[in-house]
């Protein structure tokens, strides 16, 4: 039951990806699976609960990985670049048309909301923890690790929208030097020390 209730999921995820949110229908996750329409709604009443499960299926995957990244033993900067630049736009993280996607429709779904600010805030906390330690260790200065998170997170995303949406308006590399730029700001480094 578990297995096919996560098959339903992956495959609701890529049609999204694929259609959109708004286009995106339970036939169409039914045929991706070859079962029925009753399959589907027998798992998911309704359309907005397959998106917002989804939805959720996808930000605990994110989620599991970004703990993964920020619980390794390593400084905390260098965790906390390896966990920006796999989520940057310009980095490994995969599925920014889905978040995209997601954004949009939650403006509409309060249920969508809610899994996507659950997911802002674990992301947001995540990082001002890692931040908290570098500051403890000495390892850099941040008197408020919390806005810095907001203010990494909120650039991120904007980038993220900047290169999904619209190909060719910021060049991969400029993002990922704002990025680097920003590091350097926020936490009071000298520019060499990020570097290395």
């Amino acid at each position: 039951m578990a297995e096919r209730r996560g098959d339903l999921l992956r495959a609701a995820i890529e049609q999204i990806e694929a259609r959109g949110v708004a286009a995106v229908r339970i036939a169409d996750v039914a045929s991706a699976l070859g079962v029925s329409n009753a399959l589907v709604l027998y798992h998911f009443s309704t359309k907005e609960q397959l998106v917002a499960a989804a939805f959720r299926h996808a930000a605990e995957g994110d989620l599991a990985h970004l703990r993964k990244l920020l619980g390794r033993r390593a400084p905390a900067l260098r965790r906390l670049r390896s966990a920006v630049r796999w989520y940057a736009p310009t980095g490994q993280a995969k599925g920014w048309r889905l978040w995209i996607e997601g954004w949009a429709a939650a403006l509409r779904d309060p249920t969508l909301r809610g899994v996507a600010q659950d997911l802002d805030r674990q992301w947001k906390a995540a990082l001002a923890e890692v931040i908290a330690e570098g500051v403890a260790a000495g390892e850099f200065r941040c008197p408020d690790p919390q806005g810095t998170a907001l203010r990494l997170t909120a650039l991120l995303d904007g980038l993220a929208v900047q290169l999904t949406s619209y190909a060719g308006a910021v060049p991969r590399a400029r993002a990922q030097e704002w990025v680097e730029e920003t590091l350097v700001r926020e936490l009071g480094l000298e520019e060499e020390r990020l570097a290395t």
